[in-house]
């Protein structure tokens, strides 16, 4: 009897190699070449569930931003403090262990690649920016945010904030560390919010 295989599965084992490549390689060795020999499979095999390279590419990267919002939405559903629960999801955006740092490596990576490319993947728009949109407007909807405070602008701050945390963290891990991301995030979090010794964030 033939053994039935999970399609669905199989492409994202193949998405994972192609991440293992890029954070290896490049994107200049995210061949599809490469990529079939990482995930043990022929051209033949791989062309099977992929018929091009940018249609692998575009599901890999789809994936990343899946796996971060999967982690989000469990956080969401969670029964926590309002700005407690909010600095644990900016702790997802932010990469601060070897599985959120390779992710972030790689949709760099992937973001050069396709800043030329929007026809095919608009990386662009990663849904981050909305993300802290949201972000803000739970905090008003709790009123936590001081008075006079002008939302539009903080939420471009903290979009701001959390891109160059990853960057950097990205690039100089020796020096961020989870520990100073999380300093630097309770101390923005808590400059916008209210006051009140009790109110005040800890981590």
């Amino acid at each position: 009897m033939p053994k039935l295989i999970d399609h669905e599965k199989r492409r994202k084992q193949i998405a994972e190699a192609t991440w293992r490549v890029i954070l290896e390689r490049g994107m200049e060795g995210a061949t599809v070449r490469n990529i079939a020999k990482e995930a043990g499979l022929s051209l033949g095999a791989l062309r099977h569930y992929f018929s091009t390279q940018d249609e692998l590419l575009v599901y890999a990267m789809k994936l990343v931003k899946e796996k971060a919002t999967a982690r989000i939405n469990e956080i969401a559903m969670q029964d926590l403090p309002p700005k407690e629960k909010i600095l644990k999801i900016m702790l997802e955006i932010v990469p601060t262990n070897d599985e959120t740092i390779a992710e972030m490596e790689v949709w760099f990576a992937f973001t050069a690649y396709a800043r030329h490319k929007e026809d095919i993947f608009d990386a662009q728009h990663d849904g981050i920016f909305i993300g802290m949109q949201k972000l803000i407007d739970y905090l008003d909807q709790f009123n936590l945010l001081r008075k006079n405070i002008d939302k539009e602008i903080e939420t471009e701050k903290l979009y701001a904030l959390i891109d160059g945390l990853a960057l950097h963290t990205m690039l100089e891990p020796h020096r961020f560390n989870k520990d100073r991301i999380v300093r630097v995030l309770v101390h923005h979090l808590n400059s916008i919010c209210v006051d009140e010794s009790d109110e005040q964030v800890r981590f």
